[in-house]
């Protein structure tokens, strides 16, 4: 096989698995809407929308996003779905630990997109501060989210039977969390997305031609 037909082989591959995490993700947008979990549903239409951009972008349906990026941002979805409401050794599975882990993945998938499809470049230690500056802004866009359904909809997101000083407690934890998945997806971007694994060959020429 020739280097061409192998670089298209793999961009073939690479959008294939990648649209159909993008089915899964609208799938469990339209099953958590329906089940009322619509912080859940918000979160994999965001995610399946951020999948998209690029194709819709470039009208390429090759300018897809390397799968396993994908797959980091749909395993929160997934364990929300399989494990809600257990608990391991008196640990919740899901909740917060679920919450961490997806606003990080949508910083992943903010900055591979920038890294991929612009002309942007990051050196190693801005690359890893970008991620981790993007989880905290995402974390505190999804407590206001939350504060605004309490607020508005009777939700308990945040305002529940608990003090005023608990919840405050708890959300200051849950924002030093959120930073530590956001330092643990910025190294995961720097060594595995950009230098393990060569991206920008699973795209079309197009999409980086301005690299």
């Amino acid at each position: 096989m020739s280097r061409l037909t192998d670089v298209v082989e793999r961009r073939r591959l690479n959008a294939a698995l990648g649209w159909l995490f993008v089915v899964f993700l609208w799938t469990m947008t339209v099953t958590n809407a329906l089940d009322g979990r619509f912080l859940w549903a918000g979160f994999a239409a965001a995610v399946a929308l951020l999948a998209m951009l690029p194709a819709l972008a470039y009208r390429r349906l090759l300018a897809m996003l390397p799968w396993e990026v994908l797959a980091l941002a749909s395993l929160p979805v997934v364990g929300q779905a399989l494990f809600v409401g257990r608990s391991l050794g008196g640990v919740t599975l899901t909740g917060r630990i679920t919450n961490y882990l997806a606003v990080a993945a949508i910083a992943l998938i903010v900055a591979v997109e920038l890294d991929v499809f612009t002309p942007v470049q990051m050196n190693y230690s801005f690359a890893v501060l970008f991620v981790v500056v993007t989880t905290m802004a995402t974390a505190g866009l999804v407590a206001l989210a939350q504060w605004g359904a309490d607020v508005t909809l009777g939700t308990t997101f945040m305002l529940d039977d608990r003090s005023e000083a608990a919840i405050e407690r708890a959300l200051m934890w849950d924002f030093v969390a959120a930073t530590v998945a956001g330092l643990f997806a910025g190294v995961l971007f720097e060594y595995y997305f950009r230098r393990r694994t060569d991206a920008a060959t699973r795209v079309p020429e197009l999409a980086g031609e301005s690299k």
